[in-house]
């Protein structure tokens, strides 16, 4: 037997969260726990499934991936309590046991498969750090910056990533909405997408027409988060790239693919629950501007501090060819209809076991103490 094999790596795979985005998680963590039950994954790695409750529990839960897809797994009455240690001594989980007692178990790596706040922010990279444990993925910064669109844009617009012309404005400044309304709509003309600045998966995002609509919006992205973005509307061909790699040792970014929206774009059920939209890889564009897009993309993913892996998302304008940047997700949807495992699989001709073998040596290999 292998040595590879007599003692496999231990990987603590996260998935629910306290966010909007909860059951997305746990269909993408579902996806992820049967591609590491696959070559050449199933070799190589023990995995330990941490699950987060809406309400913020930790169970470790080792039941079927069926119930993890439907969100059923927290009603299993073998989850135990478990909690990921910041002391660097543990190195991983502490399980509560039966009678009471709390066991350690030591994890060589995580995987956050978590969308959204409390998981795709920043929050639980900075705690892998405290605790000293690789993790996949955008580190604290890059992970929080991403997240944040105002943060980003502002970050694009210092380093010359093209993206579409905006503002902002927190919370306080809605009490006044008129005195609001009049400076987005010096700035923009109708429509205007609305949305909140930390939100993902379409969460929270409205394209209004008229002042009327605008409150309306601004109402639902701030329910969502304190800072609301507001953005020109782009009349463009939707297409995202997958980008994959760390900085010190090279970045590989794929040509786009192009998403058929059912709606009138492309929203949260579309992507995750109907399946209405269509995916084709390559985008319907030319060879010049794939690759335009696809430069873009690096240089996104580079200005905004990305490792591991990031969906880069993108508008082509019709009529002008301007290609734009929408946004950075640092952990997408890896469901069954999910770009991203589709773009990695058509162009670099990665199963989503293999994609996530790599992923997992990526996060292994980052420079520790740097993002």
């Amino acid at each position: 037997m292998s040595n590879e094999t007599a003692n496999p790596l231990r990987v603590a795979l996260f998935f629910g969260g306290v966010s909007s985005e909860h059951e997305i998680s746990c269909i993408s963590a579902a996806a992820w726990a049967g591609a590491l039950n696959e070559p050449p994954c199933r070799e190589k790695y023990q995995v330990v499934r941490v699950g987060i409750t809406k309400d913020g529990r930790w169970l470790r839960y080792d039941g079927g991936t069926a119930a993890m897809a439907d969100g059923s797994w927290q009603n299993d009455p073998a989850c135990r309590p478990c909690i990921l240690s910041p002391d660097r001594s543990v190195h991983g989980l502490m399980e509560q046991q039966p009678d009471g007692s709390w066991q350690t178990l030591p994890v060589d790596v995580a995987v956050p498969m978590l969308h959204g706040k409390n998981g795709e922010d920043g929050t639980i990279q900075g705690l892998f750090e405290i605790a000293g444990i690789p993790y996949v993925g955008c580190g604290v910064l890059g992970s929080a910056v991403c997240m944040d669109k105002a943060v980003a844009n502002t970050l694009m617009d210092a380093s010359g990533v093209p993206h579409c012309r905006w503002t902002w404005a927190a919370a306080e400044e809605a009490a006044d909405f008129d005195a609001l309304a009049d400076r987005v709509e010096s700035r923009l003309a109708y429509p205007i997408f609305v949305k909140p600045a930390n939100a993902g998966s379409s969460v929270g995002i409205s394209k209004a027409h008229t002042r009327t609509e605008l409150r309306a919006a601004v109402d639902v992205a701030l329910a969502e988060d304190a800072k609301v973005i507001f953005e020109e509307f782009i009349d463009g061909q939707e297409v995202e790239c997958a980008a994959i790699g760390n900085p010190e040792t090279g970045v590989s970014v794929t040509r786009p693919g192009e998403i058929l929206a059912g709606a009138e774009f492309y929203t949260y059920d579309d992507k995750y629950k109907n399946g209405v939209s269509q995916v084709v890889i390559p985008a319907h564009l030319s060879d010049e501007k794939l690759d335009e897009v696809r430069d873009a993309a690096k240089k996104a993913y580079l200005a905004l501090g990305c490792t591991g892996l990031a969906r880069c998302d993108f508008f082509v304008e019709r009529g002008t060819g301007r290609v734009l940047c929408n946004e950075l997700n640092t952990m997408p949807g890896f469901t069954a209809i999910s770009m991203y495992p589709k773009l990695m699989e058509a162009c670099r001709g990665l199963s989503f076991s293999a994609l996530a073998d790599k992923l997992i040596g990526l996060a292994l290999g980052k420079r520790k103490g740097r993002y």
